[in-house]
């Protein structure tokens, strides 16, 4: 019974783009390991940009700066 935990920055993603990541990661456990997709679980958790660093800043902070650049 896998359990696969996605998390994405909550900045827009759609419904149907969510429903598509769960097909495609419980496509890939069915493909890969041979599991059943009626007892894979696939949960998407969305962080807000403020909760979410890389490089010691948050994503926030850096998507601001790119998009005065861009």
């Amino acid at each position: 019974m896998p359990y696969v935990n996605v998390k994405i920055t909550r900045d827009g993603a759609t419904e149907q783009q969510k429903a598509d990541v769960i097909k495609g990661m419980t496509d890939v456990l069915v493909k890969v390991l041979g599991k059943n997709p009626a007892s894979t679980f696939v949960v998407i958790e969305e962080v807000d940009m403020e909760a979410w660093g890389v490089g010691g800043e948050p994503v926030k902070a850096i998507r601001a700066r790119a998009a005065k650049k861009g």
